[in-house]
C-alpha cells in the first residue's frame, strides 16, 4: 500500500513537472514573441492580426505538458480513481514529466524568439509571413521529441495500457 501511495505521488510530481515547465516556456516564449510584435504593431497598425498568431504559437508547448500531466494523472489514479502507481511506474513518470517540461521550456523561448523577430521582419517585407511562420515552427520540432519520448516512457513504463 505505501509503494503505491508514493508511486502516485510522484506521477503527481510529474505532472507537475510537464505542465509547470512546459507552461514556463510557453510564458516566457508568448512574452518575447509579444514584444516584438507589439512594436511590429506600432510601425504598421496592419500587421495587428499576423501579429497575433506570432505571439501565439509559442502556446502549443503549454499544450503537450498538459496533456502528459493530464495522462499522468488520469492513468495514476488521481483522477478517475484508478489503482494507483508503483514506485517504479511513479520514477518514469517523474522522466516524463521531464522529458516534455524541459523540451518545452526550452522550444517554447526559442519560438518567442524567432516570432518576435519574424513579426519585425514583416513589417519590413509583407512576403516574409510564410517564411517566418515556417522559421518559427521549427523550434516546435524540440517540443515535439519531449512530448513524443514522454508518450514512449509512460506506454513501455507500463503507466498507458499496462
Amino acid at each position: 500500500m505505501v509503494e503505491v501511495v508514493l508511486g502516485t505521488a510522484l506521477a503527481a510530481i510529474g505532472a507537475g513537472v510537464a505542465v509547470g515547465m512546459a507552461a514556463l516556456g510557453s510564458g516566457i516564449g508568448q512574452g518575447i514573441a509579444a514584444s516584438g510584435s507589439v512594436g511590429a504593431v506600432a510601425e504598421d497598425p496592419d500587421m495587428f492580426a499576423r501579429a497575433l498568431i506570432f505571439t501565439a504559437l509559442p502556446e502549443t508547448q503549454a499544450i503537450y505538458g498538459f496533456l502528459i500531466a493530464i495522462l499522468l494523472l488520469v492513468f495514476s489514479g488521481l483522477l478517475g480513481g484508478g489503482k494507483g502507481l508503483t514506485i517504479d511506474a511513479g520514477l518514469v513518470a517523474i522522466g516524463a514529466g521531464a522529458a516534455v517540461g524541459f523540451a518545452c521550456l526550452g522550444s517554447g523561448m526559442g519560438q518567442g524568439i524567432t516570432a518576435s523577430t519574424a513579426a519585425g521582419a514583416v513589417v519590413e517585407d509583407p512576403e516574409m509571413f510564410a517564411r517566418g511562420v515556417i522559421f518559427t515552427a521549427i523550434s516546435e520540432t524540440q517540443a515535439i521529441y519531449g512530448f513524443l519520448i514522454a508518450i514512449l516512457l509512460l506506454v513501455f513504463g507500463g503507466i498507458l495500457g499496462g
